[in-house]
């Protein structure tokens, strides 16, 4: 049975650190699978002993970093989307939407008028703050309405806090933007802690985006963890099958990290194609949803 103990917000710091050491050997393994690096070879590289390799990677995500490497092998992805056409149908007809289920994360969402989002935000006020999560640093930005933006700091690209806050206030830019993480830290906790992932307070999204971009992102919160589904599957589910490129825009400017689960979306062939906040972060984005299906599968048998 696979180790469930999924780390969550503790403090400015450690989540952080766990991370970058987990980020570190995601990359590693990542750009050595087909070789199949074995446990000591990878804990040479980190610079820790082989216990503690395996300790750190299998608490983080539940999976051994063998059994990781096995999940983000293309055999791997191409499973993920098997029967991906159907999977957004199928996630509609048992309720996936709307004030609906995300995973086990529970989102309720409300899309700003098309007038809104013209204005480029002008009155809207967005609280943010910089937390520390269990994979990596992390901006949320919300509303008194709710949860407006989720964004990682791509360190696979050198990039700063700074340059994180500026990609996303970018997005609507005659907002007023407000440092509170006083007020965004309640979001990051909830978000990142499974154990308040609950029907009854669902997190409360506020979707600002064009209304192809909405559609597309209400399409991207049908997607159950554990499943994946391709540009041209978003395309078809929304009525434009035609515009997988324009579904490529859009899910890459999905705002909402995470929630908004845009790393659930595949290249046809499998490959996982990109990724706005890093492709190492993608990899570990589907390393845990993997390690946590698979454990909640193990506890039901």
């Amino acid at each position: 049975m696979l180790d469930m103990n999924i780390p969550v917000i503790s403090g400015d710091g450690p989540a952080i650190r766990d991370y970058d050491m987990v980020r570190r050997a995601i990359a590693f393994l990542s750009a050595n699978w087909e070789e199949q690096p074995t446990l000591e070879r990878l804990s040479a590289h980190l610079g820790l002993s082989a216990a503690h390799t395996q300790r750190l990677f299998k608490s983080w995500c539940g999976l051994s970093p063998k059994e990781f490497v096995q999940a983000v092998t293309i055999d791997h992805a191409r499973n993920l989307l098997a029967g991906s056409a159907s999977v957004l149908d199928a996630a509609h007809e048992v309720g996936l939407s709307g004030a609906g289920r995300l995973h086990d994360l529970f989102v309720d969402h409300e899309a700003m008028t098309p007038g809104d989002f013209k204005r480029r935000g002008e009155g809207l006020v967005i609280a943010y703050g910089f937390h520390d999560t269990p994979f990596g640093d992390a901006l949320v930005l919300a509303t008194d309405r709710g949860l407006a933006g989720l964004a990682f700091v791509d360190e696979d690209k050198g990039q700063s806090r700074p340059e994180a806050l500026a990609d996303m206030t970018a997005r609507w830019p005659k907002a007023q933007f407000i440092e509170a993480p006083e007020t965004t830290a309640r979001h990051a906790k909830r978000i990142f802690d499974p154990a308040q992932w609950s029907p009854e307070q669902p997190v409360r999204l506020v979707l600002i985006g064009t209304d192809f971009e909405i559609r597309v992102w209400q399409a991207l919160l049908r997607i159950p963890m554990g499943r994946a589904v391709t540009y041209a599957d978003i395309a078809r589910h929304i009525g434009q099958p035609t515009a997988s490129r324009a579904v490529g825009s859009a899910v890459g400017r999905n705002p909402i990290s995470f929630v908004v689960p845009c790393h659930r979306v595949l290249r046809g062939d499998g490959q996982l194609g990109g990724y706005h906040w890093g492709l190492t972060r993608k990899r570990a984005l589907i390393g845990w949803e993997t390690g946590r299906t698979s454990g909640l599968q193990t506890a039901r048998a």
